[in-house]
């Protein structure tokens, strides 16, 4: 049995309890005291149903990797397990923010007379009335576990809905009977159905009533294994944070959430889980693996601007407070508390809380990495092509939190240029780690011998006359109104190659140019911007006439891959064998076709790089696609071919030394977005090698000359906005907003034919109305800027006054002398 398989089977378990349908002995009599429906509701700033309580990440323990470590896990969630762990809390962690005790699942063991749950008294034998009042008695929080649905015993027994009446159990499901959860334990609740969304209230009023601050809802889908709709937790979600909402109860989502409907579980939840279990089920071993955690790095790359205050990103629960259970080395596991830190994820431990070794307590309790996670600001990566990757995020100050991780098999120097921070100037560096000073740079700073799977945690803070760049989609950027991230109101910066056919007719023997190549990318499985979500596998090496010789793989129905991209068309590339079924395509979002990689076994097997999805009529600009599994055992991704509008006309160019002359290129953007021509990584000198005279770039036969024959493929690079995206609004009236210190702003961003003017305020007063239209699109043009401001706090505001579409790129400001 495979760990994820035997994850499933463990988890389905103690899932079941929930909606099991263990019924009470006498359902004429209900066990459970009345429970008051009528609350006081408190309007909330923040999204979600916990309120200004989700302002930061929570801090605190789960029980669910003992459960799965213990042979008897079960053993891990009596009352006097629980008990111990808060005591345990209260006197080591507690002081340093850690209040959350959270019970995960097997904590009931059937319904009462209402449907509604009921504590295990065989865990509880005093009540787990008395275990939640030591925890909140201990100054902490409790919290519990459910998951979506309604079991097949409690729909048959018909069960009054309490403070609901007329309205039953038996009136809740979908008809005829959906599966409800991945491990089909229930089945869906119709919400059509007013009584749904009471029962929902029965029960959240039942916790409300026992003191519960937290709820885990757990396999939620779209998610947890299942993203192609077939299963469909939405509606739960919604329900369950309405009824939460009246007892301001933190929600939190679980597993491997699918980011595509980022904005419903940002809109209804407290937090989400973006991956699937930390744990790696090694039973009496170990609590989690390297590789574990090693996933998270590319998940958070696509997730990190979905956290902020009201909602966070939950990485599991954070397994590193003794060595001797974590499975990990001491370099791995001060990697994974600073991965949970810079992305202000839920700092939740899963460790027996009473056996906590010295250095994992020194993990746990380093006053200077906590505030990084509760600053809640989430970092992001300056790239991911490789895997020694810097990790950083502006925080409200000015600085930078800045973490060096190093992913590779070698010990590694790693350096930090400010300038990919968005920081022009000098800056002093503290090692948070460390709790020491390490100087003052002027425009980077390098660690030494970063160590294998390890880290380096800065706070870089800019020096005076520094310049501050803060990209559109900083958590210190406010809109209002409405405004969208790109969808395709952006222009990223690309390079297209200009593929120069060198040959010498003066020669003896004339070498003959090769063939040219189309404007077509081919993007292979391994790319890092390839998404991938649930239980996918890597596999190289096959031998069977794979792109570059190898795929992505996996066997789940509903894991599915997401490529956002350029250009006006793309194919899905794959293998087609007796082995593979159907995969539904989807494109922005819409399904276009359910597409079979089967093949007929008499016809063979493993026929490899076939187009099985081909579209190239999509308008110019950013798409993205996604493939779904839907049958079969297998499906694969080997390629995805992606077509672009070519900039160059024409894109490809022949120069013959025995009769050299300049090669004419037109160029199919504003001239002034030409960001450079390159050879080979070494650029051609502009005025010597080439030259540019309106949209025309003539590149010099001297500088031809110098090719060697055959074909030489020039890199001709375009700027684009700012890190390559945009905000964009269409409502006259919408503002974008900063607050800065300093003494100086200036704002940059798109020119457009569709654009108009917007009013630019500075500390609430109108200073110069901007025009923003031109008859181009052009990138990153700095449209308003003013200086001599006293030193001290500011805002910057911007308002769309008319035109068709505002955008906003970036915002600079810089700090006094």
């Amino acid at each position: 049995m495979t760990r994820s398989v035997r994850s499933r089977v463990l988890r389905a378990a103690v899932a079941g309890l929930v909606v099991a349908g263990l019924l009470p002995a006498g359902l004429s009599t209900s066990t459970a005291a009345p429970v008051p429906t009528t609350t006081t509701v408190t309007p909330q700033a923040l999204p979600g149903p916990a309120g200004d309580k989700a302002a930061k990440p929570y801090m605190g323990w789960s029980s669910y990797s003992m459960q799965v470590f213990n042979p008897n896990g079960g053993s891990w969630i009596t009352a006097d397990q629980l008990i111990k762990q808060s005591d345990a809390m209260h006197a080591k962690l507690q002081p340093y923010g850690y209040n959350y005790i959270n019970i995960d699942a097997g904590w009931n063991d059937g319904v009462d007379a209402y449907g509604r749950p009921t504590p295990s008294k065989k865990l509880y034998p005093n009540g787990l009335q008395a275990v939640i009042d030591h925890i909140h008695a201990n100054g902490q929080k409790v919290g519990l576990y459910t998951i979506p649905g309604i079991s097949k015993a409690v729909i048959d027994a018909k069960l009054p809905i309490y403070g609901a009446p007329g309205c039953t159990t038996g009136d809740l499901p979908v008809l005829p009977l959906q599966k409800g959860d991945y491990w089909g334990i229930g089945y869906r609740i119709d919400f059509s159905k007013p009584c749904a969304q009471k029962y929902v209230d029965s029960i959240a009023d039942l916790f409300g009533s026992w003191g519960l601050d937290f709820l885990k809802f757990d396999s939620v889908t779209p998610g947890s294994g299942i993203s192609d709709l077939s299963v469909d937790a939405r509606d739960d979600v919604k329900a369950w944070s309405q009824a939460l909402k009246r007892h301001n109860i933190w929600l939190e989502l679980s597993w491997a959430l699918d980011i595509n409907y980022a904005d419903t579980w940002k809109q209804y939840a407290n937090g989400w889980r973006i991956e699937w279990d930390v744990e790696c089920y090694c039973t009496g071993t170990a609590l989690t693996a390297w590789p574990n955690i090693n996933r998270l790095f590319p998940k958070l790359a696509e997730w990190w601007r979905h956290a902020g205050p009201g909602g966070w990103n939950d990485l599991d629960s954070l397994d590193v407070g003794n060595g001797s259970m974590d499975g990990m080395t001491k370099d791995e596991r001060r990697t994974a508390a600073t991965l949970w830190a810079v992305s202000a994820a839920p700092m939740y431990i899963g460790n027996d809380m009473t056996n906590l070794d010295a250095y994992g307590l020194s993990l746990l309790t380093n006053p200077e990495v906590i505030a990084v996670d509760q600053a809640g600001r989430p970092a992001h990566p300056v790239s991911t092509k490789s895997n020694r990757q810097v990790w950083y995020s502006l925080n409200a100050d000015s600085s930078y939190t800045v973490a060096l991780f190093n992913l590779g098999q070698t010990d590694a120097d790693m350096t930090v240029n400010f300038a990919d921070l968005g920081l022009n100037g000098a800056a002093k560096v503290r090692d948070l780690w460390a709790r020491k000073d390490v100087g003052t740079y002027a425009s980077s700073y390098t660690a030494q011998s970063v160590p294998i799977h390890g880290v380096r945690l800065f706070k870089v803070t800019p020096q005076k006359s520094s310049t501050i760049s803060v990209n559109d989609d900083d958590l210190r950027v406010t809109y209002d109104g409405a405004w969208q991230r790109n969808n395709n109101y952006e222009v990223p910066a690309v390079s297209q190659a200009l593929t120069v056919g060198v040959t010498d007719s003066s020669s003896k023997t004339a070498a003959k140019a090769l063939d040219l190549p189309t404007r077509t990318v081919q993007v292979n499985n391994n790319d890092p911007g390839i998404v991938y979500t649930g239980n996918w596998n890597y596999s190289s090496g096959r031998g069977l006439g794979d792109y570059q010789d190898d795929v992505q793989w996996t066997e789940t129905n509903g894991d599915s891959f997401s490529y956002q991209f350029v250009g006006t068309g793309v194919d899905y590339v794959t293998e087609t064998d007796p082995g593979q079924g159907d995969v539904d395509i989807y494109i922005d979002g819409q399904l276009k076709q359910t597409v079979s990689t089967y093949m007929d076994p008499s016809l063979g097997h493993n026929k490899p790089q076939q187009v099985v999805y081909s579209v190239s009529d999509l308008p110019n600009g950013t798409h993205t696609i996604r493939g779904v599994k839907k049958s079969g055992q297998f499906m694969l991704l080997d390629k995805l071919n992606v077509r672009q509008e070519s900039l160059l006309n024409p894109d490809t160019a022949a120069f013959d030394k025995g009769a050299p002359a300049d090669v004419n290129v037109t160029l199919g953007r504003d001239p002034g977005e030409l960001d450079g021509i390159a050879n080979a990584g070494k650029d051609l000198v502009k005025g010597t090698d080439y030259t540019v005279n309106g949209n025309v770039v003539t590149i010099s036969k001297a500088y031809l000359a110098t090719l060697p024959v055959g074909n030489t493929p020039l890199d001709v690079r375009f700027r684009g906005d700012y890190r390559d995206d945009i905000h964009a609004t269409k409502d006259d009236g919408a503002s974008v907003g900063l607050t800065f210190t300093g003494t100086g702003v200036e704002w940059s961003t798109a020119l457009a034919p569709d654009q108009g003017d917007a009013d630019v305020y500075v500390d609430g007063k109108l200073v110069q109305r901007v025009n923003l239209h031109n008859d181009v699109r052009v990138t990153n043009r700095t449209v308003f800027s003013t200086t001599g401001l006293k030193n001290g706090q500011h805002t910057l505001k911007i308002v769309k006054v008319n035109g068709e579409v505002l955008r906003n790129d970036t915002i600079r400001y810089t700090l006094a002398k």
